[in-house]
């Protein structure tokens, strides 16, 4: 009896002291102290990945509808400070005229099965496309940040830089007056062709996408815009933003779009855009 009372003592004692070692000094259990950092972690996901967007670097890509043609592009950004992102970003766009007016081009012969095909369409009165290259420095500064990520992060953006116009001129397949035989020409070759771009009778179709590209001309510019950014992402590790906006633009030459609608260096427009990417923590 008295061994047995010896061990039971003894287990007791060395339970006693187990349990005391495995308190910590603040009077948590191991187990207790792995719940608290798993909490821990648990929170800081959320923060990180549903609240407040806490993430040091941004990389999207997108397009934009505007008021006078369109541009695609790419940006990336840098985050200076809890509410402030400076970013980068590289644009190349098309402007049209409202005024332009595409037509089929004339039929051209009936192929095997019976289907009349036709020239290239053309836009008739059009002079030159007008493309831009942008690059441009920018910042957000966020208004309303989400509380969960069912919730909208909204910006406000403020961005310019650099334009490199580029113009080229537009082709057209004419019937040539003086030999009836189809020719094709640019506005401003020859006063007679001149006068066969505005004839519609004597317009065979357009020349197609690759031809001029060898004639460019350059036109630096400046741009600038202004506008705000809504990200509806459900994780902010995600970008999905819509952003609306209007943007103006500067040339240091007289840009011809079309033939009888003048030239003008400044343009202003308003646009849409969607940008979709994703957003890391810097190494």
């Amino acid at each position: 009896m008295k061994r047995l009372y010896s061990s039971l003592l003894l287990l007791v004692m060395a339970g006693s002291l187990y349990a005391q070692e495995s308190k910590t000094t603040d009077g948590l259990s191991k187990k207790e102290q792995r719940e608290q950092r798993k909490l821990k972690r648990i929170s800081l996901f959320k923060q990180l990945e549903e609240g407040e967007n806490l993430y040091q670097r941004e990389f999207s890509a997108g397009a934009r509808i505007n008021t006078d043609g369109w541009t695609g592009l790419f940006e990336l950004g840098y985050r200076k400070s809890r509410t402030k992102v400076n970013y980068f970003q590289i644009e190349f766009g098309e402007k049209k005229n409202p005024k332009e007016d595409k037509k089929a081009g004339q039929p051209k012969g009936v192929d095997p099965y019976g289907f009349i095909y036709s020239e290239k369409p053309y836009i008739y009165g059009k002079q030159n496309n007008f493309y831009q290259v942008k690059l441009g420095v920018g910042q957000q500064r966020l208004i309303g940040g989400k509380a969960n990520k069912n919730g909208v992060l909204v910006n406000a953006i403020y961005y310019g830089g650099l334009s490199v116009g580029m113009l080229k001129p537009y082709y057209l397949n004419i019937v040539d007056p003086n030999t009836e035989q189809g020719i094709q020409v640019k506005y401003g070759q020859n006063p007679l062709y001149d006068q066969a771009f505005l004839d519609r009778a004597s317009i065979i179709g357009g020349a197609g996408f690759g031809k001029g590209w060898g004639e460019l001309s350059i036109v630096p510019g400046v741009h600038a815009k202004t506008g705000l950014r809504f990200d509806w992402a459900r994780f902010n590790e995600v970008v999905s933003a819509l952003e609306v906006g209007v943007n103006a633009e500067y040339y240091t030459k007289d840009i011809n779009i079309m033939i009888d609608q003048g030239s003008k260096k400044f343009f202003f427009n308003a646009y849409i855009a969607l940008q979709f990417g994703k957003r890391w923590d810097k190494k």
